[in-house]
């Protein structure tokens, strides 16, 4: 599976946007895949809930809503090693309380260079959610510009 997704990431090199997700059930080897990748290409993987988490507290609770994209962007730019950057843990960009959409900030990453991201949700006919519905964190989303990439 490492070579599939080695490839893939040379396969996407030369598209508009250049977003991979890594879709699988919990536990389906998505983390595990992603290290395996980064060991590969002589690179870390951000833990986005790690980073950006700590790059929050040091904003004030009533504008965290209005820094956590440019702090996200700041992240990616950091982290990028040769066009490429890889993201785990991501569910962080999802508390309502960022008012983020996190597909979204991934497309523009992708713009600029290749993006690897383990999604924490699921990816059913076509559809990519994130949480139950009803859930407050609930969300859908297509799949146009970017490239799923099943783990299990």
């Amino acid at each position: 599976m490492i070579e599939a997704l080695n490839q893939r990431v040379e396969d996407v090199a030369t598209l508009n946007s250049k977003l991979i997700l890594l879709v699988g059930a919990p536990r389906s080897g998505k983390t595990e895949l992603l290290k395996a990748l980064a060991e590969r290409r002589q690179l870390g993987v951000v833990n986005v809930g790690a980073v950006l988490g700590q790059m929050l507290l040091e904003v004030p609770s009533g504008r965290r809503h209005a820094e956590a994209g440019d702090l996200f962007k700041d992240v990616a730019t950091a982290h990028a090693v040769d066009g490429l950057i890889l993201f785990d843990n991501i569910e962080l960009m999802f508390d309502r309380s960022l008012k983020l959409n996190p597909l979204d900030l991934l497309k523009r990453q992708a713009h600029v260079r290749r993006v690897v991201a383990a999604w924490p949700g699921d990816l059913t006919a076509g559809r990519l959610t994130y949480a139950a519905m009803g859930h407050p964190e609930y969300q859908d989303y297509g799949v146009d510009g970017l490239v799923p990439f099943k783990t299990k």
